[in-house]
């Protein structure tokens, strides 16, 4: 692939962004190009060190707010005749109550991925608050002169030590995953703002 349809083919992928936006990732992109054929490479080493176009793609709307895409959107490309005004007034409340059933199905399912990811951390904190503890009274027990007592909450409180290791394992685990997720959500989200990038989430 050469200079032009390398850029060709990103101004399609990105149809959606505004015209500004639009060339200034062109631009950027051609004075790469550009800069590496002056270091002695060809047009298509040039493009080929760039990376895939499905990459570059994915980079370029990591790095665009959605609030951008969603205003872009949205802003109209004409002005409204009276009928699609009056169409807009009637259906009103039926689309916004579907975008507000949307949005709060949305703050629904954040709220319960964060409710179980700080839920996990807690639940580690407090077994190692338990496990510390426990094994400081048990100590404490021991030298007091109550052997047994003390050594079964010596024994607890390393149950609950190695319970806190798993805990903590299993909440870095969900977070990272939890935020694995949102990052393809969002991506996805994203992608449905432009023509060209739908099917590259």
């Amino acid at each position: 692939m050469n200079k032009q349809e390398f850029i060709t083919s990103l101004r399609r992928r990105l149809v959606g962004l505004s015209e500004v936006e639009l060339d200034a990732r062109a631009d950027f992109y051609s004075e790469m190009i550009d800069d590496r054929v002056e270091e002695g490479a060809t047009e298509e080493e040039a493009v080929a060190a760039i990376g895939p176009l499905d990459d570059v793609v994915r980079e370029i709307l990591s790095q665009i707010p959605l609030s951008h895409l969603v205003k872009e959107k949205v802003k109209p490309k004409r002005r409204l005749s009276g009928v699609e005004i009056l169409l807009l007034v009637l259906g009103a409340p039926l689309w916004i109550s579907l975008l507000a059933a949307g949005f709060a199905v949305a703050v629904a399912i954040v709220a319960s991925i964060f409710s179980v990811i700080v839920s996990l951390w807690a639940a580690g904190a407090s077994l190692v608050a338990c496990g510390v503890g426990g094994l400081l009274a048990g100590l404490l027990m021991v030298v007091l002169g109550n052997g047994y007592a003390g050594v079964g909450l010596v024994g607890a409180a390393l149950v609950c030590a190695g319970g806190a290791i798993y805990v903590l394992y299993l909440g870095k685990a969900v977070t990272k995953g939890a935020a694995w997720v949102i990052k393809k959500g969002i991506l996805a989200i994203k992608c449905c703002f432009l023509k060209g990038g739908r099917d590259h989430a």
